[in-house]
């Protein structure tokens, strides 16, 4: 289960944090190999018990962490997180503006005794007129524009997936592997910031591009015409959807030989993507019954030997078997209840290496007996203090 890849082994990182963008920054830190302790409310995150489309949040988003479990509104509870943080390079926190400011554990106060400390604050928004705003990875999809680039020109859509969360949380760590790399440097730390709305705005920077380029505001992309005379999704003999392109001439000749469309290679008019765009009208029905009329495997196979782009319209479950994922690609986690499930590994090779799993999704303050003696507290003091319900034992 050890990985044996950990380049940010030695770093120690305290999150303090709820949902998915926290959690994701703190999960790409751990899988990098930090030590990441996750401080939870003394009844834990409340994440652990989301249902419906939450019900993945915890278990995606907190492999390879520790967990305590404290009462900050005590002050034994709140001074011992403060000894935690201040054996830390890192904070971690993704709570309303000045959630933590009460407790004394905002950027300011931290770094008045920390000035090596790297805080990182995942908001909403960044600094100016909506920076007081409270904001959700959907309201910054339909605000940045994203939801309706996704949905239908009447229906704007969010996407399928928590997209801006794990961005902005990407962009959180490269701000504080930036914030550490400094730190080596000069010795000081920094206040580091990622939020929802600006990471949407970056996404979308394409199409305001393309607006001020053309001329014209881009369509939603359910309704866009495609750069290339074909890049769409067919219906296969098995009545499977197999997404296919042919984005260059060359790619375009090896096709036609592929699948014996010798009129379109001797077509004079196709010779060019730009002249396959206009006879689009021509390609895509002769595709469509050519396609229909081969079994999903067989197209595909056909398609990989000629070197081409294509793909199998998969559901999110479809890659739990499938073959590459799971050469390294899906990890075994376990789950509070003892079921094992597979998952995406973090998306990084090192040399030929990925990286693996440490510790399963942590049960509530499992680490706070081993956390609290690192610390310097005693087994007398550690059970007074769960006797206490000053921590979660």
């Amino acid at each position: 289960m050890q990985s044996s890849v950990q380049p940010l082994q030695g770093i120690k990182v305290v999150e303090f944090s709820h949902m998915v963008m926290g959690p994701a920054t703190g999960l790409i830190l751990a899988d990098l190999g930090a030590e990441v302790i996750k401080v939870e409310p003394l009844k834990g995150d409340n994440t652990r018990r989301l249902k419906g489309s939450g019900a993945g949040y915890f278990p995606m988003y907190n492999r390879n962490k520790k967990s305590l479990c404290v009462d900050l509104d005590t002050a034994q509870g709140l001074q011992l997180v403060k000894e935690l943080v201040a054996s830390a390079d890192v904070v971690i926190e993704n709570f309303r503006p000045d959630a933590l400011g009460k407790y004394g554990l905002d950027y300011t106060s931290l770094a008045a005794r920390q000035p090596g400390l790297v805080y990182c604050s995942l908001k909403g928004f960044l600094s100016g007129p909506y920076e007081h705003r409270t904001a959700l990875d959907e309201v910054a999809q339909m605000m940045g524009g994203l939801a309706y680039m996704t949905g239908l020109p009447d229906k704007p859509m969010r996407a399928g997936a928590s997209v801006i969360d794990i961005t902005g949380a990407m962009f959180g760590v490269i701000g504080i592997l930036a914030a550490l790399q400094e730190k080596q440097r000069t010795g000081a730390g920094r206040k580091v910031q990622s939020a929802l709305f600006e990471t949407t705005a970056f996404l979308v920077g394409q199409h305001i591009a393309q607006g001020a380029i053309s001329g014209v505001e881009p369509p939603p992309m359910s309704v866009r015409q495609s750069a290339w005379g074909v890049y769409d999704s067919f219906t296969t003999a098995d009545n499977e959807k197999v997404f296919v392109a042919v984005v260059s001439d060359t790619q375009w000749g090896k096709f036609c030989e592929a699948f014996g469309l010798t009129d379109f290679a001797s077509d004079s008019r196709l010779d060019s993507n730009s002249g396959r765009f206009d006879h689009r009208s021509i390609i895509i029905p002769r595709l469509t019954i050519a396609f229909a009329q081969l079994p999903t495997e067989v197209l595909m196979q056909k398609l990989d030997t000629i070197g081409l782009p294509y793909a199998p319209v998969n559901k999110p479950m479809d890659l739990v078997s499938d073959p590459h994922l799971n050469d390294g690609g899906l990890l075994a986690v376990q789950l509070e209840n003892g079921v094992e499930i597979k998952l995406p590994a973090l998306p990084v090779q090192m040399d030929q290496s990925k990286f693996g799993l440490r510790h399963h999704p942590p049960k509530e303050s499992q680490h706070a007996p081993e956390l609290l003696t690192s610390l310097g507290y005693s087994h007398a003091q550690i059970q007074q203090l769960i006797a206490d319900k000053v921590v979660r034992g």
